[in-house]
């Protein structure tokens, strides 16, 4: 690629509306530009990027025998509500309506209809095990679109499905799509931790994510360095902290706190430690109102809470739902006479004479015990918080933000009962195949590796995803001798099959030096006065120094460094 002529520009000034370093160095970079809230453009430099990382999944792929297919992003809605998804995507999903008034989606994901084109296929035991996979466009209507192409409602997604007789098969393959995964995120030269996480809408047995490490991740990640365990903080198992109470049972008290409504309040009030408190949220879970409890210094973990009940839909109770549920102001919601259903998470289990609101407007019970209250189910329903210890080991915890690159499910047997994926067993039977889902956000993949591999003056590119692995500046294009020079090896290093850019553009050498660095090109080769002697200057550019070679050694030193990388 000849730059002169070329679809290309830098900008010299941060983007205004990207608040993230991926996404305003892509932006500058003339790599991606925005087109509406959480849409891009990829454009030619960006856009090598993807290919660049599809084609490291194509041969990832390859390498366990996936194929490789193409599904629609139009879909009928009718297809989700068969498959019981089309309440669980609400409205993340993008619909419209066609000329004959039939409802249809943009794909959010495609379980349905890869489970609809292994029917095709699957017809006994014989035509089992096998994987397919798409590298497809996705549509979700995300309400806060944010960090480049790290939140957005359109974005290009690699999904994999296996195909197998029963649990042992779908372990099998579930193991050789993990190991695919590890070998793709590691040549895409991302520092990445794989952590357990909530199946949420997709369902299923297990799910797993790889998670980008960033400070800007919006996932928090709990990890524990002494013996391995990793789980987003929406699942990470909650150790108690609170040990169980030996005090003596005390009759429940009934006190007035006058426009005391939060426990930092109440505690002042009563002079009473926070640590006594216990503090309850009304929910509405699947239109039911529940009350939970949970200590005054912890929080809820809404996803827990779905998990626990079983639930397709958690959100905290409205303040007129509160006020109606309880018969009080918000801030004196308790447990004791509570007309709705009480959950508690463990923690408050061991607590004695702890205290509560009272379901009435400035008064609080004190000395409540667990005899006081009805409660129908406990749980692990808090976040974690830096005091737990490793559910694992018992050691101490780290706490990191991660960007989720990749997940990987095992559905187990829920698309194909609902959609009628079966196969006829050995014994002729009609038995359902086992599913499971797998995902790269190839996006993400691109806006982590910018996230992990950049300094104040770019982007550095790992050389396996840069959109050119050379960049040659020519200092002077008026000089013949340089230019023939960089057209000798422009043309040298694209017949040894090296992607190359040649800066003949006539700008300063600076603003050319800016721009390679900028735009992340692994290796600079820099023609000027230096001709006349035959020597060019070669710089990798994740190093400072520069090394003088030869220019007719050019290419060989080229290569060796490649090989080293």
């Amino acid at each position: 690629m000849k730059l002169k002529h070329s679809y290309f520009y830098t900008l010299r000034e941060d983007a205004k509306d990207e608040e993230s370093s991926s996404g305003n160095l892509l932006t500058r970079c003339g790599m991606i530009k925005k087109s509406s809230s959480g849409v891009y453009m990829y454009l030619p430099l960006g856009y090598k990027v993807m290919k660049n990382i599809e084609k490291i999944i194509r041969e990832e792929m390859e390498s366990i025998d996936a194929g490789e297919l193409l599904m629609p992003a139009l879909i009928p809605e009718e297809i989700y509500e068969t498959s019981g998804r089309r309440d669980a995507f609400g409205k993340d999903m993008f619909s419209l309506k066609d000329r004959f008034d039939k409802d249809y989606v943009l794909a959010p994901t495609h379980e349905e209809l890869f489970t609809i084109a292994a029917q095709a296929k699957v017809k006994s035991y014989k035509d089992l095990p096998f994987s397919i996979y798409q590298i497809q466009d996705k549509f979700r209507d995300e309400p806060r679109c944010r960090y480049g192409l790290i939140r957005v409602r359109e974005f290009l997604m690699k999904d994999a499905y296996s195909f197998d007789m029963d649990e042992k098969g779908l372990n099998d393959s579930y193991n050789d799509m993990y190991n695919a995964y590890k070998k793709i995120f590691t040549r895409l030269g991302i520092d990445y931790k794989i952590v357990k996480s909530d199946t949420g809408a997709m369902g299923g047995l297990l799910s797993e994510e790889f998670q980008a490490i960033t400070d800007i991740g919006e996932d928090k990640l709990v990890i524990c360095d002494h013996c391995g365990y990793a789980a987003n903080s929406d699942v990470a198992k909650c150790t108690l902290l609170t040990e169980k109470s030996d005090e003596e049972l005390k009759i429940r008290e009934l006190v007035k706190t006058p426009s005391a409504g939060t426990i930092e309040e109440v505690s002042k009030y009563l002079e009473e430690d926070k640590d006594r408190f216990v503090k309850t949220l009304i929910y509405k879970i699947d239109g039911q109102f529940y009350g939970v409890l949970v200590k005054g210094n912890m929080e809820v973990n809404e996803s827990k809470l779905k998990k626990l009940l079983n639930a397709s839909e958690v959100c905290l109770a409205s303040v007129e739902e509160v006020e109606d549920v309880t018969g009080a102001a918000i801030g004196f919601a308790g447990p004791v006479g509570l007309s709705v259903p009480v959950i508690m998470d463990n923690e408050v289990m061991n607590m004695r004479n702890f205290i509560v609101g009272a379901n009435k407007t400035d008064y609080h019970f004190k000395n409540v015990n667990l005899e006081d209250f009805n409660y129908v189910l406990t749980g692990d329903i808090r976040n974690i918080t830096e005091n737990d210890r490793c559910p694992n080991c018992g050691k101490s915890l780290n706490f990191k933000n991660g960007i989720e690159i990749g997940n990987t499910f095992k559905l187990g047997t829920k698309y194909s009962e609902n959609l009628g994926l079966n196969y006829l067993s050995k014994e002729n039977e009609s038995l359902p195949v086992w599913m499971g889902c797998y995902g790269i956000g190839i996006g993400r993949c691109m806006a982590a590796v910018v996230e992990q591999h950049h300094d104040d003056k770019g982007i550095i590119w790992p050389m396996e995803i840069a959109p050119f692995k050379v960049s040659i500046v020519v200092v002077s294009t008026n000089d013949e001798a340089q230019t023939d020079a960089a057209n000798y090896l422009y043309d040298a290093l694209r017949n040894s099959k090296i992607s190359t850019i040649l800066d003949d553009r006539e700008e300063r050498v600076g603003v050319k030096f800016n721009d390679m660095d900028l735009i992340g090109i692994p290796i600079r080769i820099t023609v000027g006065n230096k001709i006349k002697d035959q020597i060019v200057e070669i710089k990798q550019r994740k190093k400072d120094d520069f090394e003088e070679v030869s220019l007719y050694d050019a290419l060989s030193r080229i290569e060796d460094i490649m090989d080293g990388e």
